[in-house]
């Protein structure tokens, strides 16, 4: 949970006030030392289990409490359904986590301040869900899709508190055009889902090979396609961005794709060049922000390639603008795999905004062995190496969606949607389990010429315990990759089950 310094505060009495130890608490906030300052935001690794339960003491009162615990004094009533500003010694307050309020009307004015006589900033559809971080005679302080704040009034929305009882995460939404019948469109996903998503971002752009210093479309569509799916994610709060990769290049492949890396961040001209080019496609296409994702780096370019994420910082951050970076799974700062290894978790962490690990490359590579995407015990692995570089709150964990056909006889495999795995089971008559060592579902079937399979795939539960375990370990919030190959039930999971969080 997150905590603000209070007077009198030490890392000692915080400590001993939520049951953690101080070397902890350090270790949480990455901070050396004793020192911390009033009004300091702490990121408490508390037990999450529970809804956390404040027992009020002498001298106490709701604003003081809400400050303490980065909430409102109107959140609190509500949750503990009280009438009256009124504390007593001893009295049991149950602490919120999230606050957030839901547009009930078509259409909802959202205001630079709390009345009618404000200018309107922007406007939201029915179903909006807007965090909220004040409140004042009926209007609510809220925060937008690109990191503003405005007020709405609360006559127009309906006010929901959580304890944090259920799990509370961001959930980004990566969204693909079609590339044929086995790897659909995310559009449905997208606009179907907005309230259950934090935030998307479109895998539509790449860096030219040409010039490295350039950004081109990555797939067809036109500007206005773009436009609209915008306006789509703003008029319900989600956070937009495009993500620019250096992938799939016909024909070079991953030579040509590491390449492209070598030039673009061996030159800090060519950085610069990159970082400004950035800042107008999302300016061109009023994008939020921007998401990187290079995949495919010569070890040698590794420094180069942290001072590109540090230039585009540079660019971004006085601007206003979001920079989320898409990053290959690491596990320690050994050599581990060439694909992540010129990554530096240190760096690229302090550059971003958001970091999103990417952790869908334990198995399905070349010669990989049958297994799912992402076991959650590879998952934990990687987190908890990357919780030891950055503050938790800038890590997402992007899980698949999607599944992967092992063909045991030849030793090659495929992607598979859910609908595709089911298809197969019900096909040849197998049975599914779930796995209860990896948290995935599975079957086996033999085809028609005779060779082996086995199938890995994601449903709404295996996704349901890597949504806890990033709760529990106090990250950001989930990626999923990519919308439009998932179990449909993971809505229904995400709306009953989970709290989604707007960035």
């Amino acid at each position: 949970m997150w905590y603000v310094v209070q007077p009198g505060d030490s890392l000692y009495t915080i400590s001993q006030r939520f049951g953690v130890t101080i070397s902890q608490i350090r270790e949480a906030n990455q901070i050396t030392g004793n020192i911390i300052y009033i009004g300091q935001r702490l990121y408490i690794p508390v037990e999450r289990q529970a809804p956390i339960i404040y027992t009020v003491k002498s001298g106490d009162s709701l604003y003081l409490i809400a400050r303490r615990y980065n909430t409102t004094i109107d959140s609190i009533m509500a949750l503990n359904n009280l009438t009256s500003t009124q504390l007593q010694v001893g009295q049991r307050l149950t602490i919120p986590i999230y606050t957030e309020v839901v547009v009930n009307v078509d259409n909802a004015n959202v205001r630079s301040g709390p009345g009618t006589n404000y200018s309107v900033v922007t406007r939201m559809t029915r179903g909006a869900r807007l965090p909220v971080t004040d409140y004042s005679n009926n209007w609510y302080k809220i925060s937008l899709y690109n990191g503003r704040e405005g007020w709405i009034s609360g006559t127009i929305v309906n006010r929901r508190v959580y304890d944090g009882s259920k799990p509370i995460t961001g959930v980004l939404g990566f969204y693909t055009l079609e590339e044929g019948p086995t790897l659909p469109s995310s559009f449905a996903s997208f606009s179907n889902n907005t309230g259950l998503l934090s935030s998307t971002a479109l895998f539509m752009f790449r860096i030219s090979a040409a010039n490295p210093t350039t950004i081109e479309k990555f797939g067809d569509f036109t500007d206005q396609d773009i436009r609209n799916l915008v306006a789509i994610a703003h008029r319900n709060n989600v956070k937009i961005m495009p993500v620019v990769h250096n992938l799939l290049y016909r024909p070079g492949g991953t030579t040509l794709a590491k390449n492209v890396v070598k030039v673009l961040v061996s030159d800090p001209r060519n950085r610069n060049a990159f970082a400004l080019n950035l800042v107008n496609l999302i300016e061109r296409y009023g994008f939020d922000g921007v998401n990187i994702d290079i995949e495919d780096v010569f070890i040698e370019d590794s420094d180069n390639l942290s001072l590109l994420y540090n230039d585009i910082a540079e660019a971004l951050r006085p601007r206003g603008y979001f920079f989320s970076a898409s990053i290959p799974s690491r596990i320690s700062d050994q050599p581990f795999n060439p694909f992540s290894d010129p990554f530096n978790y240190s760096a690229i962490g302090r550059a971003v905004d958001e970091f999103v690990v990417m952790l869908y490359n334990e198995f399905g590579w070349p010669g990989s062995p049958p297994g799912p995407p992402v076991t959650i015990g590879w998952m934990n692995r990687v987190l908890q190496y990357t919780i030891t570089k950055m503050p938790k709150d800038k890590i997402v964990a992007a899980v698949s969606v999607f599944g992967f056909d092992f063909n045991l006889t030849t030793g090659r495999n495929t992607y598979v949607t859910y609908q595709g795995a089911i298809n197969l089971a019900q096909r040849y008559n197998s049975t599914i389990i779930f796995n209860e060592e990896r948290q995935t579902p599975m079957f086996s079937y033999t085809d028609a010429q005779g060779n082996r399979h086995e199938v890995w795939f994601e449903n709404a539960r295996s996704l349901r315990a890597k949504i806890q375990l990033a709760w529990d370990l106090g990250i950001k919030g989930v990626a999923l990759w990519r919308l439009g190959m998932e179990d449909p039930a993971i809505w229904t999971m995400l709306r009953d089950e989970v709290v989604v969080r707007k960035f």
